[in-house]
């Protein structure tokens, strides 16, 4: 099971028992899109190569906005 955790500057990380960080300009550089706009299924798609996908994607906007 993958955990992410989200803030305003990028995504702790745990997979498969090890923790690391994702800084945001990975993560945009990566995807392509401003940090904001990128979705919880487009970061995990970064960490696991076949992640199981389940309920609907959320932005980090939404995500930082309801914590």
């Amino acid at each position: 099971m993958t955990i992410l955790s989200f803030d305003e500057d990028g995504v702790d990380v745990v997979y498969e028992g090890t923790e690391f960080r994702l800084e945001k300009e990975l993560i945009e550089e990566a995807v392509g899109k401003s940090y904001p706009d990128v979705t919880d299924h487009e970061v995990l798609k970064i960490v696991e190569k076949n992640p199981s996908l389940g309920g609907e994607p959320r932005r980090v906007r939404d995500i930082l906005n309801s914590a």
